[in-house]
């Protein structure tokens, strides 16, 4: 059982705040709740050697994005461009939704 939670989502735009690639902005593009990380767009870009296989014929060295921890991004609010830390709400169907505490936008729409 995962004790945290986690309120950044797939396809979220979030800022980095640590590492090599501090300041960056980017799309989530995975989210590993298990192992509290988050793999976004064009950010911690490794290097791998891979062997040529029946998919990939030729090898050789392949980049891509490495996953990076969750507490490491900050999710950025759509309206006022800022990294935020979000807010949940509960609206009057029930609902929970995240919301920019700055401007009060909903994030999930």
């Amino acid at each position: 059982m995962n004790k945290y939670k986690c309120r950044i989502k797939k396809d979220d735009k979030v800022k980095v705040l640590a590492g090599k690639d501090n300041g960056k902005i980017g799309k989530v593009i995975r989210v590993d709740h298990k192992k509290q990380r988050v793999m976004v767009e064009h950010v911690n870009m490794v290097k791998r050697h891979q062997r040529p296989s029946t998919n990939n014929r030729q090898g050789g060295i392949v980049e891509g994005e490495a996953m990076i921890h969750w507490s490491n991004v900050m999710v950025v609010c759509n309206k006022c461009v800022a990294p935020v830390r979000v807010r949940m709400l509960s609206i009057e169907d029930g609902k929970k939704v995240r919301v920019c505490p700055k401007c009060n936008e909903n994030m999930d729409a």
